[in-house]
Formats: structure tokens, sequence, C-alpha cells
């Protein structure tokens, strides 16, 4: 099921004529996506204001942020069938204009019910968009190294999210209150849907396709109690116990019913057999388990401990992603040159280094060590996140192009909330502070670097550069 198409080659912000359709591709998925991610990590800080002006509970503030985790969840691989069914641009452009609709619900809010309601729908637009631009991208760059370029500046855009998400933010609610953060995405998010028409060539492969009802459903259960599961981890292990147990039954009928379905299945089960998206599907679940804890924890310690306030803990960060965004640029052509195994193996066993820095130095009481090893676990997920996007959708036909997507963004969701979890749950057993933090970081470290491992001795995975 791998191999490119035998299209015309494009460079990397347009086709060889030079059309004003391609030159734009790349922008308009970047500015969607970026849209989507600065809004997640700006909500955080709004949290104090939001409920001080609803007068909301701990519980209603919660689920300001879960609502969008859950549904994002739950739908994320119908997201990804869509885009291989009824066309990629179109259901990018729903995602992307239902995001944007969110946002506008969300800053007029007149309840904390609504806007629960609106953070609801943007994870709707979410699971919609996503999968959308990176399958968009494989079809787009049928070229394995222009789509690597490609690959990268889209990575570079995630990462994006967290440099300016925390600054911008916190400026935008201290001059303008916390409606303004919602507010601030909407006109970014109408010039995506404006350009797609544009500038994104429409494609669709729905043969030997079908919605597959009974995969989609039994597919958001399992997802959804999963998520359910990490939520209520934090706040009840009796509730998170009963989802976890709904979400390994709801996953067995899933796997059952998705073998009888055969190429017809939500999620065709011999994908799993091409050893490249197996392996990096497992070596983004594995980076992202790190990142997310390191990103939890660090923050946590920091202002548990008095050293920093949130904007402080906020920009403390910074280096992580100024590195993060650097970088992701030049990870597709060094895979070109290095190859995939080398930038995956080497990027997740650098996110290791970094976490085991920052355990080892947990107890010292100045910030350079922990700062160094954000820096070190920014170059890793720059140099591993494009290449192992890129290696989910070329291991697989442009046709599975949807899904691939939607399955990476699984892996993604799911290493990362493992990664808080368990790592949480280590740091908590730990009674918190530095030797918490400590454990729980050597911990995650050693998960990054076995994950290596299984990179590197990953069959499916290409040692030498990649090419068309």
């Amino acid at each position: 099921m791998r191999g490119d198409d035998a299209r015309p080659t494009r460079t990397l912000f347009g086709a060889g004529q030079g059309t004003r359709q391609n030159r734009l591709t790349l922008p308009t998925l970047c500015i969607a996506v970026l849209v989507a991610q600065v809004d997640t990590s700006v909500v955080n800080l709004a949290m104090r204001p939001i409920g001080a002006h609803f007068d909301a509970s701990v519980t209603a503030l919660q689920w300001v942020l879960d609502g969008y985790n859950l549904v994002y969840a739950v739908l994320l691989l119908t997201g990804g069938l869509l885009a291989d069914l009824y066309g990629r641009r179109r259901v990018f452009i729903v995602g992307a204009a239902v995001f944007t609709a969110a946002s506008l619900l969300c800053a007029a809010a007149p309840s904390v019910a609504v806007l629960i309601a609106g953070r609801a729908l943007a994870g709707l637009g979410a699971a919609l968009l996503l999968p959308a631009s990176l399958a968009i991208i494989r079809v787009a760059w049928p070229d394995r190294r222009q789509r690597g370029s490609a690959l990268g500046v889209w990575a570079a855009c995630n990462g994006l999210a967290f440099v300016i998400g925390p600054s911008l933010g916190g400026v935008l609610i201290d001059r303008f209150g916390w409606r303004s953060i919602f507010l601030v995405v909407v006109p970014l998010g109408a010039a995506a849907v404006a350009l797609a028409v544009p500038a994104i060539a429409e494609s669709s492969d729905p043969a030997e396709r079908d919605f597959d009802a009974a995969g989609q459903l039994l597919g958001a259960l399992a997802l959804g109690a999963f998520a359910v599961a990490a939520i209520q981890s934090h706040r009840a292990l009796a509730p998170a116990a009963v989802a976890l147990a709904v979400a390994v039954v709801a996953l067995a009928s899933f796997l059952k019913v998705e073998a009888r379905k055969g190429r017809r299945a939500l999620v065709p089960l011999d994908l799993f057999r091409i050893r490249a998206f197996s392996g990096v599907v497992t070596a983004t679940a594995g980076m992202t388990f790190g990142m997310y804890g390191v990103l939890f924890l660090l923050p946590l310690t920091w202002q548990s401990a008095g050293r920093l306030d949130p904007i402080g803990a906020g920009l403390a960060l910074m280096p992580m992603a100024l590195v993060f965004v650097a970088v992701s640029p030049f990870s597709g052509p060094l895979a070109g040159r290095l190859g995939s195994r080398f930038m995956t193996g080497g990027g997740v066993a650098t996110i290791g280094c970094g976490l085991v820095l920052i355990g080892a130095t947990a107890a010292t009481q100045s910030l350079l060590a922990a700062e160094a090893g954000l820096v070190l676990t920014g170059l890793g997920m720059g140099l591993a996140t494009g290449p192992l996007m890129d290696g989910a959708v070329s291991a697989v036909d442009a046709a599975r192009s949807g899904t691939a997507a939607a399955l990476i963004n699984v892996a993604r969701m799911a290493g990362a909330t493992l990664g808080v979890a368990l790592l949480g749950a280590v740091y908590a057993a730990a009674r918190g502070g530095t030797e918490g933090l400590c454990l729980a970081m050597l911990i995650g470290g050693a998960v990054q670097l076995l994950s290596t491992g299984g990179i590197v001795t990953a069959p499916g995975l290409a040692r030498r550069p990649a090419t068309r």
C-alpha cells in the first residue's frame, strides 16, 4: 500500500508552473493549524478570569478545557475518514469554519455552559481540520523530499503556537479581557476559509470505502472513554478505572468489527502490517509521552515551590518552543540527507536526554540546567516531528492519507495523555516537589530512550535519504 504517486513535482510553495493556487497552499494550511493550536494553548491562561466572571465552579472550569479535548478525541477518526470520502479541501474548510464559529460563540458566551458548548464545538472543528490538513500535504506534494520540507514548516507552526500563545494570551487577557483570546483567532480562521478555495485543490478517494457506522461508534466510544479516563485520573480514580475498562472493551470490539470489514473499514487493520507505518505510530506516541509529561510537571513544580508565577513559568518554557520552531523547517532536508531513521531516532533520544537532565538537576536552585534540558527537548521535537508525520502519510497510498493523518494524531494524543497521567502519578506518589519531578523525569527519559531502541531496530524506517 505504500509508495508515492507519479505526479508532477511541486516546489515547497508552488508548482513548477508557479501558479497562484499552489503558492498559497502551505500558508493556508499553516494559518489554520496555527489558529487551532494557539487557541488551545492560551485557554489555560484564562481560567482564573473566566471563573471570576461567571462565578464558575472548578468542575465547570475543568470542562472548559476538557470539553474540547473530549470531542476532539471522539471525532478524530471520523474527521480523517470524511476527508478521504468526501474531499480533503471540503472537510478542511468545514473544520476551519466550525472552529471560527466556535471561537465567536466562546467570545460572546453569556454563561459558562455556553462557553463549554463553544469549546466542544471547537473540538469538532479541530477533529475535521487537523487530519485534513496533513492529508492535503500528502496529496499536494507527491515528491517525498518536497513533502518533507512542507511538513517541517507545518510542524513548526505547532511549535510556534507554544511560543506566541502564552505571551500573546497574557497580553490580551491583561489589556482586553478573557474574551479577546477567542476573538483574535476569528479573522485568521476566516482567512483560512477564504483562501482554501483558490489555494487547495480538491481530492478524495471514496473507492472501496464507506462510512462504517459500527466502526465509527466503537472507535468514538474507545477514544472518548480513554480521554475520560485520562481526565478523571487527576480527580477521581474510580470513575477513571471504569472509563478505562470501557475503553478496553470498546477497543477489542472495534478491532473485531474492523477485521471483518477489511479494506472498507474505518481503520483498515492492514495499515498496521506496514512496518514503516506501525513504527512511526509507536515512535510518535513515545515522543509525546515525554514531551507533554515535562510540559505538565515542570511548571507545576516551579509554581508549587513558589519559584515562578504562571507568567514566569510560561516564559521559562519558551526555549523549548523556540528551538522547536527554529529546527522544524530544516527537518525535511535533513531527513533527505541523513534518513528518517536517524532523524526520528536521534530526535526522540535527544528528548530523552533533555528529560534525564531535568530530572538529575531537579534539586538545584538555578534554572539553567532545566532550561538546557528544555532546549534539548525542543531540539528533539524539531528533529523528529516532521519526519514522523511524513513517515505516517508516506507509508500508505494517498487514498488513505486522511485515515493515516487521523491515526498519527491519535498516537500523539494517546502518548500525551499517558505521559501526563503516568508521569503525573509517579510525581504524586513521590509526594511532588523536586523529588517527584526527579523520579518522573528520569522514568520519562528512560521511556524515550527505550522508544529510540525500537525506532533504530524497526525494519520499516529508512536508513537512507528519502526518494520519490
